[in-house]
């Protein structure tokens, strides 16, 4: 395995730390000297994360719930891909759908730990773990096409919603999708919650389309939790009606996760029509331009 890598970035702000499929980009705010000890806490946190995950991988990648058989994992970070994804047992889902979120919620933990920051966050490919004093706010951006990943609108979080994680998902992003969202961003109470609701509500934004491609998950990553279950590898043009109808199936879902207290909102995008759950903290700062 190869070694951890840690630096800072050029903008000598933000600090670099990357292993294996692991990259996480980390910005604290607060006095240089409580921000370099953090730095050096998350640092030396980071070093053991993939080793030990890759020690427990067998037993993350089996789905929750099958035949009444807990998962009962040794590791901090495994601990929080379980119980992340506990609430979600009645569908099919394994722990490998909070593992973005879970390293950056508990490489977070690790930053602030006996530190006086002001806030922080660490983003991991785009699954952002948050922390904030009173008094602060972060401003992320929102996008509308993980294939085209600028900045389409903006959400504002502040410390006293009971947000501290944020995650985006789709059929084109980083994990394979059964659904045709081209983009799902989540906000929840920690990253890890927020990485498997993006994951869950991306592949319920689905319908049945003869512009729809579907292959085998084991055909595109032959490592992959999901075995012969299929995911989509194209999507063609739709008509409004199939994109109306696609984005209703993950609004339903969206919405049952926030009523269920496991979800603090989300944007789902498909073909530049948007639906946003109407709960979004900081909605009145997010405006993306398509159809609402």
């Amino acid at each position: 395995m190869d070694l951890p890598q840690v630096a800072l970035l050029p903008d000598g702000r933000r600090l670099h730390l990357q292993h294996g499929p692991i990259d996480l980009v980390i910005e604290a705010f607060g006095e240089r000297e409580e921000v370099g000890a953090a730095y050096r806490q998350a640092r030396d946190r980071f070093r053991t994360v993939l080793g030990e995950l890759v020690e427990e991988l067998p037993q993350l990648r089996k789905p929750v719930g099958v035949e009444g058989r807990p998962l009962i994992p040794t590791g901090p970070t495994a601990q929080r891909m379980v119980a992340a994804v506990s609430p979600h047992r009645d569908v099919f889902v394994t722990p490998m759908a909070a593992v973005a979120g879970s390293v950056a919620d508990e490489v977070m933990d690790a930053l602030v730990a006996g530190r006086d920051l002001n806030k922080a966050y660490i983003n991991n490919s785009g699954d952002i773990a948050v922390h904030l004093t009173p008094g602060e706010t972060l401003r992320l951006g929102i996008v509308g096409e993980l294939f085209r990943p600028t900045i389409d609108g903006t959400a504002e979080l502040t410390f006293e919603e009971p947000v501290r994680g944020v995650a985006t998902s789709g059929w084109r992003g980083r994990s394979l999708s059964f659904g045709v969202a081209d983009a799902v961003t989540v906000l929840a109470k920690n990253a890890a919650a927020a990485d498997v609701a993006a994951t869950l509500i991306a592949n319920a934004v689905n319908v049945d389309h003869p512009a729809i491609e579907r292959a085998p998950a084991r055909d595109m990553d032959d490592q992959s939790d999901l075995g012969d279950l299929l995911v989509t590898v194209g999507v063609g043009d739709l008509d409004h009606a199939t994109v109306d109808a696609a984005l209703a199936a993950g609004y339903a879902t969206a919405k049952r996760m926030e009523g269920a207290g496991l979800i603090a909102g989300a944007v789902l995008v498909l073909k530049k029509e948007m639906r946003a759950t109407g709960a979004l903290p900081g909605m009145a700062q997010i405006t993306l331009p398509v159809t609402a």
